[in-house]
């Protein structure tokens, strides 16, 4: 069985290549083939011994996930469907905007949290993604963009965790997939730049600013226990006051200095003006609980049938954005992008209600778009 060195973060494919009787430098050099120039054949990997690439033809392979279908929204938006077998699939996201151009990336096939706002909960939890997996999306976005941009330039300059599943409750897949993303012999980006999504897993937020502290984003959504427990399960095991103190806790090693709060504005649920009062008492500098050094992301929901739950009107999302803002939170509105395609924030693998659809819908887009591999870059190919 051939290895797949997608799966490696740089000080893994060293230990691997160790195994074979080669020096660190030359897995420095395979890294950066596999990442840098999106290489899959070992013999095109010209300043590799041949007695190197002989053994990785025989034992490694690069295997990229594959792509099931493609969509591309109105707004540039595009999103892939990645067949990660056994009737599974995973969404990635890529949305380009003026000032950067973010990706999207899944942790689960499917997603164990259970909030009630996100579709892609509502098809169950499958399985976690491998390192590999995750990598996967990363490395086919970006070679396959700078392929169709006529580019040798990095595209992807932001990597968001926050696609299906809960990244955290995948831990040791996720970390060497960091790694990856960070390492300036990889994706070279910044830990500014890479941000993990959370719904609030506090013993591993510990971990993460221990082992990796990249940007952080925790899913909210409400400003009290009581509302939370309904929203958001998970917090019924990881109260408000406990994740608000791995918040704190975090600062000490992010490299930004607040940390990104999520809050889906649902009609008539968490939208009223007490309970942008209650989340002024909760986190600004100062408050009873101490507060937290933050910024406060409001996101339009999504409607899905099984939700039960509707959109905010914009008037409304507009006067609780004002009395946080008046406040000292600083609070933005996210601007939906994808939505057409079902790309925006909670709808990845929304149209999947059951999962034993999954193959049956995986099978239906297979008859109308065919995969098609990467063209090589050049090797002059650097982020």
């Amino acid at each position: 069985m051939t290895t797949n060195l997608l799966e490696f973060d740089l000080d893994g494919l060293a230990a691997w290549c160790a195994q074979l009787g080669e020096k660190r430098f030359r897995a420095t050099q395979l890294f950066r083939w596999i990442h840098q120039r999106g290489a899959r054949d070992f013999d095109a990997m010209s300043d590799l011994a041949k007695s190197l690439r002989d053994k990785l033809k025989a034992l490694a392979c690069v295997a990229p996930l594959p792509v099931v279908s493609e969509q591309v929204s109105r707004d540039g938006t595009i999103k892939w469907l990645f067949d990660v077998g056994d009737g599974n699939a995973v969404e990635a996201v890529f949305i380009p905007e003026d000032d950067r151009a973010t990706l999207c990336v899944s942790s689960q096939a499917g997603c164990a949290i259970g909030c009630r706002f996100c579709s892609t909960g509502h098809q169950g939890f499958s399985r976690n993604l491998t390192t590999g997996e995750i990598v996967a999306q990363l490395w086919w976005a970006e070679h396959e963009l700078r392929r169709r941009f006529g580019t040798s330039e990095r595209v992807i300059s932001n990597v968001v965790m926050m696609g299906m599943g809960e990244p955290l409750q995948n831990y040791t897949a996720l970390v060497p997939a960091l790694r990856v993303m960070l390492d300036d012999h990889g994706y070279g980006l910044s830990r500014r730049r890479v941000t993990v999504s959370t719904s609030g897993v506090v013993p591993m937020m510990d971990r993460l600013a221990q082992d990796c502290p990249v940007a952080l984003a925790v899913s909210l959504h409400a400003p009290n226990d009581a509302l939370r427990d309904n929203l958001v399960p998970l917090n019924r095991k990881y109260p408000l006051h406990e994740l608000l103190d791995a918040c704190r806790r975090y600062l000490a090693h992010a490299p930004r200095d607040f940390i990104t709060f999520e809050y889906c504005m649902l009609d008539g649920v968490n939208d009223q003006p007490e309970h942008a009062a209650q989340l002024i008492a909760l986190l600004r500098p100062g408050a009873a609980g101490g507060g937290v050094r933050c910024k406060l992301n409001l996101i339009p929901f999504n409607p899905f049938p099984a939700s039960g739950l509707q959109r905010s009107p914009a008037a409304r999302v507009a006067a609780f954005a004002k009395m946080l803002n008046d406040a000292g939170i600083v609070t933005t509105v996210r601007k939906t992008r994808g939505d057409d395609i079902d790309a925006a924030c909670g709808q990845l693998a929304g149209d999947v209600q059951d999962r034993t659809r999954a193959a049956e819908r995986m099978a239906r887009q297979r008859t109308v778009v065919l995969h098609r591999a990467p063209a090589q870059p050049r090797d002059s190919v650097r982020p």
